[in-house]
């Protein structure tokens, strides 16, 4: 789990929350307007449908779930695998890593791993491996350009919703009432899309996006370590090449034993 974003997304509606129960007297009733949320959400959501195909847009759900809940293998334990996979290769050739396929937990692992022990050579595991990333940055793309669209609506609608409390307004200035629930709704509008977009659209795309690289980049390392198991190199040559991937302040940290 990305405790990261779970934390930023509660304090911040605790933020927001206190901030309207402490400057209203305690009562944050008001800032409930069920016309202002469906001008603000409804409106994003139809344009959004309007922009995307009905499967990509709920195919954000499934990314959005992934990029919170699902947690990338750390540098070290991915080196730390593929040296010792190196080392049972040279000694007993391929097929002996067949017994090692069921303690791992990554498919896409399980599948180069698999594709080395079939006698695939380096470079068609490059090609078929390298497309299942291309592909995997292609939906991580889609998942973040809608939450970037969501983003922009948000506020967009609630504009809209300005406007249109506004033209409630104006057209019964004789009533009273009917002036306080143009103001509510052309205020509130605004509130709900800058809301949305800021605290919740707008930074779930960027999170997206740095976890797209992030695990682009560990199955990157995945296949140069099994390209190289695959050329029959030593595993100490396969332990620097997947160093490559890493900054030099953290070699030392996630060094393999050989």
């Amino acid at each position: 789990m990305d405790l990261a974003t779970i934390i930023g997304i509660t304090l911040g509606f605790f933020v927001i929350m206190f901030a309207i129960i402490g400057g209203s007297g305690g009562s944050a009733a008001i800032f409930f307007n069920a016309p202002s949320l469906a001008i603000t959400i409804g409106g994003m959501i139809c344009a959004t449908l309007i922009h995307f195909s009905l499967p990509q847009f709920l195919g954000i759900f499934s990314i959005m779930k992934k990029t919170l809940f699902s947690k990338i293998p750390p540098p070290s334990t991915s080196i730390q695998n593929m040296v010792n996979f190196a080392a049972i290769n040279r000694r007993d050739g391929a097929l002996a890593l067949e017994q090692e396929i069921g303690k791992l937990q990554d498919p896409f692992f399980v599948k180069g791993l698999q594709m080395l022990v079939d006698g695939q050579n380096d470079d068609s595991i490059r090609d078929i491996m390298s497309l299942e990333i291309d592909n995997l940055r292609i939906r991580h793309a889609t998942g973040k350009k809608i939450l970037e669209f969501m983003g922009a609506a948000a506020p967009a609608f609630g504009m809209i919703g300005t406007l249109i409390g506004l033209v409630q307004m104006l057209t019964n200035m004789s009533s009273p009432d009917s002036i306080g629930a143009g103001m509510a709704t052309a205020l509130l509008t605004t509130f709900y899309g800058a809301f949305a977009a800021n605290l919740v659209f707008i930074p779930l795309s960027g999170k997206l996006g740095i976890y797209s690289q992030d695990e682009a980049t560990s199955k990157e390392m995945i296949v140069e370590g099994l390209c190289a198991i695959a050329g029959g190199e030593n595993p100490t040559a396969v332990r620097e090449k997947m160093h490559a991937f890493i900054s030099h302040s953290r070699r030392k940290e996630v060094k393999a034993n050989i």
